[in-house]
């Protein structure tokens, strides 16, 4: 059993296809038997993906800062919910629990979260896999950022080999990456 953590939008998307992943995710992480964790969050994208696992009998562990919980946007059926003081420490606990790790469609703070993930496997703080979902090509200009940044040098070649990019549920469970 893996801890699968999954950092995606609090805001809802304006394409199906994008939402449609979400819950196949949700689904093949539930039916595998893996804990989902996540941000912890009832709205946008989050909720979609524990709404989507729990139906399933799925385990769903969110990680919530204290500010957002005075914002009442906590999902109320979690498994397990986590309450730490700020988004750095929500940062450290999704790392601290999960195996690997999921970018879904998401905005800046998606973004940070994978990237600071990726990051930490440069320096050698883990080992852990992590990918990109890069859904109707939602991530083709982080990509190619990332392979502009190869070719000027600033990331190896080793580190970007580990940065990997699937363009759909499917072909990320056909690489066996959970």
């Amino acid at each position: 059993m893996k801890n699968v953590t999954v950092f995606l939008g609090s805001r809802e998307a304006n394409k199906e296809i994008y939402s449609k992943s979400v819950v196949a995710l949700a689904e093949s992480i539930a039916k595998k038997g893996h804990k989902l964790v996540y941000g912890g969050a009832n709205v946008g994208t989050m909720g979609l993906l524990a709404d989507s696992a729990l139906r399933l009998n799925g385990h769903v562990i969110g990680v919530m800062p204290k500010v957002l919980i005075d914002q009442e946007i906590t999902h109320p059926q979690l498994t397990e919910l986590h309450i730490v003081e700020d988004m750095h420490a929500r940062k450290m606990k999704l790392h601290e629990i999960g195996d690997v790790y999921i970018a879904m469609p998401g905005g800046c703070g998606t973004m940070e979260e994978i990237f600071e993930v990726i990051t930490w496997s440069q320096i050698g703080i883990h080992d852990k896999p992590f990918c990109f979902m890069n859904i109707d090509g939602i991530y083709d200009g982080i990509k190619m950022y990332l392979n502009h940044a190869n070719q000027q040098n600033f990331i190896s070649d080793d580190n970007l080999k580990n940065i990997h990019f699937f363009d759909s549920v499917e072909a990320l469970l056909e690489a066996n990456f959970f």
